[in-house]
């Protein structure tokens, strides 16, 4: 009997040991994520009436807490699978595909692409092929990192996790508008007009603090940002606008950001080719 009592408490101190290691990995995972671009897109477009006059308010994203509430009202993405961590400088990624997948770096890439070259990011998601012309004349820096990041996997297993009807815009490149690769960029210009099938790099309100995640304008309502300009649009839809348009048309029409799709849109792997 004492022995059966001795193994007992052995068995429950091995599962509170776990249940503790779990939490500690949970907990130094989310301050990894923090560590890039906090806040996603950041602006969605409320339509509010003032004294009788009917404006578009832009507003900062909300906080991790109201992040939370709308993911756990709509149903919540797997989790991204987590990838290496690269230290120091990060080297130009091989351009064959055989690249080890990473996904915490801790300098943005120097210049790997050859901005005399033509660019193709095709975007395979569980609703459909999404295939983009990356604008290497107008924002090379911005291709640059985007295709650095593909070809690193660093998309492969990430989520459209933002479905806003307000402005016809989807958003990716995580599994919520909290995660990112672990450093900004510079913002590549002002000035841009947002159309159909834009591919935009999207960042809090301030300035210089896109990392990874990015938006597909699907619609007019977009135009909207327009006032605004800062958003780095660096490639358009050739391919699969129509996919694009059916998982925006997925939205809940629940909780902050505009909402989410009603299931999970999962970006299975971004493949970059070049001419």
């Amino acid at each position: 009997m004492n022995f059966m009592g001795t193994d007992k408490r052995a068995r429950q101190k091995a599962n509170r040991d776990r249940a503790r290691q779990e939490r500690i990995r949970k907990q130094k995972l989310t301050k990894v994520r923090k560590r890039g671009m906090l806040l996603g897109l950041g602006i969605p477009a409320i339509i509010a009436v003032l004294f009788g006059i009917s404006n578009y308010v832009m507003k900062d994203s909300p906080t991790d807490t109201a992040v939370d509430a709308v993911l756990s009202t709509t149903p919540q993405p797997t989790e991204t699978v987590p990838g290496r961590q690269i230290t120091g400088k990060t080297p130009c990624p091989k351009t064959d595909g055989t690249e080890a997948r990473a996904t915490i770096f801790e300098q943005a890439p120097s210049m790997c692409i050859d901005p005399a070259k033509s660019y193709t990011a095709t975007f395979n998601t569980s609703e459909g092929v999404i295939e983009v012309a990356l604008d290497t004349k107008k924002t090379p820096s911005t291709v640059n990192n985007f295709v650095t990041l593909s070809r690193y996997g660093y998309y492969d297993t990430s989520f459209i996790f933002r479905t806003d009807t307000t402005l016809d815009i989807i958003q990716g490149g995580g599994s919520s508008n909290t995660d990112g690769p672990g450093y900004t960029i510079k913002d590549e210009g002002t000035g841009f007009k947002y159309s159909e099938g834009d591919l935009v790099m999207a960042r809090s309100s301030g300035a210089d603090s896109g990392g990874g995640q990015f938006f597909f304008v699907t619609g007019p309502k977009a135009s909207v940002l327009d006032s605004q300009g800062t958003y780095v649009t660096f490639g358009k839809i050739t391919k699969g606008l129509n996919v694009a348009q059916a998982i925006l048309a997925l939205n809940s029409g629940e909780g902050d950001l505009g909402g989410a799709p009603s299931k999970p849109v999962k970006i299975d792997t971004v493949v970059i080719t070049e001419k």
